[in-house]
């Protein structure tokens, strides 16, 4: 297949709102491919190409100065073999031919196509093709059951595998891939709701646990060979020796547990979270000893519990992972899930999670059965810049830059913004429409992408906290920020302060 027929198919999908033409233009370019280019058209399609880390990055492709062609001539092949390069390529002499390769695959590709490889290997590809949008158009392409493909996708942790078996095998082969230790397969995920009283609601009795602010981390034990494996399902063993030993240590020959871990401080509080994400990018082990706790299990000693209610997997936890498990309550009752709550959040964690007892493992999935209640905080902020948006965002102002007020002139002059965080998450297209007209007047300067601002106007930003960064003066950066609205009520001198925003950090 060309790689042009992705690229217009991928542009198609990103100019479209509607779930069921996003559906049919990705099965009819999923029915044309040849089987053994899914794996690796599906990785391109999800801004997660199928050779994992590349070593290349938004610095190292702006600085490439080529020509792109003006004809298209690569296929999904070519570029596939290209990707493989740059992720082998690696001692001596790396860093040049890394970037040797990367320059003859832009000169071969033409702009467009340049353009949708830049940012699918950055993980910038935003189409709207999720996950759950292209395993319905894989069942629509191969014409399997949609939960057959599903399951398929969510147990082998793989959807290009899961794309080429639906297409090219059997429904008998679909319906054999099973859990299989050793084989990481897609988290069950939460949905979310305001309060725990809120939370119990939707799922009747259920467990209350603690909501970490920790690394999602799925474990593999078969006797003494242990694999850990992160949320993305990426093998992070060899950088995590302290969970290991523990795995080894319990009770099973057999194990697949699905839990959190994070380091604590000298107080036995959380560190912050990036500072357990560092250990995770880290070749050797460091001092910061990480710490696991274990919600669930989906195998043990030859049983698979996937199918299994809560209730049942949280008895065969307790009795394997003992003091390794999650904090956490079984209830009906509001006030003692709210009073979990609070001990949580005094403790320094996110929240808490409530999931219902009678539910089984669902992999991949976000139900009703999990529900996870943290505080959403809401601070007003300064746009100090916006850069130009691409795919269907394109022509529109949409990245908006934020500050936080400096009052007191800790981290420059008193009364200028401090920068905190970038985000695009919550615009509308009514308010990129609106940023696109009301900005440029108030333009200072700006770049090929950006157009920097007065700091006039004040935004409503949702964040779930704040998190170390040396990126920004103030030393923070926002967490999951999205945009709630604009406060044309409120002048930038009322904006929340970085003095605010640095207190929200634990200790």
């Amino acid at each position: 297949m060309m790689l042009s027929e992705l690229v217009s198919t991928a542009e198609a999908v990103a100019a479209t709102s509607s779930r069921l033409a996003k559906i049919d233009a990705l099965s009819q370019l999923l029915a044309h491919a040849d089987a053994d280019e899914l794996p690796a058209l599906t990785g391109l399609l999800l801004a997660a190409p199928r050779q994992g880390r590349l070593g290349v990055g938004w610095r190292g492709m702006s600085a490439l100065d080529v020509t792109n062609a003006a004809d298209a001539t690569l296929t999904i092949t070519d570029v596939d073999d290209a990707l493989d390069t740059l992720a082998h390529t690696s001692g001596s002499g790396s860093t040049a031919a890394r970037s040797a390769a990367l320059t003859a695959l832009a000169a071969r590709a033409t702009a467009p196509e340049w353009d949708f490889l830049s940012r699918s290997m950055r993980g910038e590809l935003r189409t709207g093709a999720l996950g759950g949008v292209l395993l319905d158009a894989i069942a629509k392409a191969s014409e399997r059951p949609a939960a057959s493909v599903r399951r398929a996708a969510m147990l082998s942790g793989d959807l290009g595998v899961t794309a080429r078996l639906a297409l090219s095998g059997t429904a008998a082969e679909l319906d054999a891939v099973g859990l299989e230790v050793g084989r990481p397969v897609l988290p069950m995920l939460a949905s979310t709701a305001a309060t725990p009283t809120a939370a119990l609601e939707v799922t009747g009795r259920a467990s209350v646990e603690y909501k970490l602010d920790g690394a999602r981390i799925q474990v593999h034990r078969h006797g003494d060979e242990v694999g850990v494996y992160t949320r993305s399902l990426a093998d992070i063993t060899h950088r995590v020796p302290e969970i290991v030993e523990i795995v080894r240590a319990l009770p099973a020959h057999d194990l697949i547990l699905d839990g959190e871990t994070l380091s604590l401080d000298e107080d036995g509080g959380p560190r912050p979270f990036q500072e357990t994400m560092s250990r995770f990018g880290a070749d050797v082990a460091r001092e910061l000893v990480l710490r696991p706790w274990f919600f669930d299990i989906l195998h043990v000693d030859g049983r698979d519990l996937l199918d299994e209610p809560l209730s049942t997997r949280l008895h065969e936890l307790e009795r394997v992972v003992g003091e390794w498990r999650m904090p956490g309550i079984v209830t009906d009752d509001p006030d003692a899930a709210e009073q979990l709550s609070r001990e949580a959040l005094t403790a320094g964690h996110e929240g808490v999670v409530v999931k219902g007892l009678d539910a089984p493992y669902a992999a991949g999935r976000r139900g009703r059965s999990w529900v996870k209640v943290k505080p959403v905080l809401t601070y007003d902020l300064v746009v100090l810049a916006a850069e130009w948006g691409s795919g269907r965002r394109s022509g529109w102002l949409s990245n908006l830059h934020l500050g936080a007020l400096d009052p007191t002139g800790e981290f420059g002059e008193p009364g200028e913004f401090v920068m905190v965080g970038k985000t695009f998450k919550g615009l509308t297209d009514e308010l990129l429409r609106w940023q696109t007209e009301q900005f440029p007047p108030l333009e200072t300067r700006r770049t090929q992408s950006t157009v920097f601002l007065r700091p006039e106007f004040v935004v409503e930003i949702a964040i779930d906290g704040v998190q170390r960064s040396p990126r920004y003066p103030g030393g923070i950066a926002l967490r999951f920020a999205r945009v709630k609205g604009y406060r044309p009520d409120k002048t930038p001198a009322e904006s929340d302060t970085i003095q605010t925003l640095r207190a929200l950090m634990r200790g």
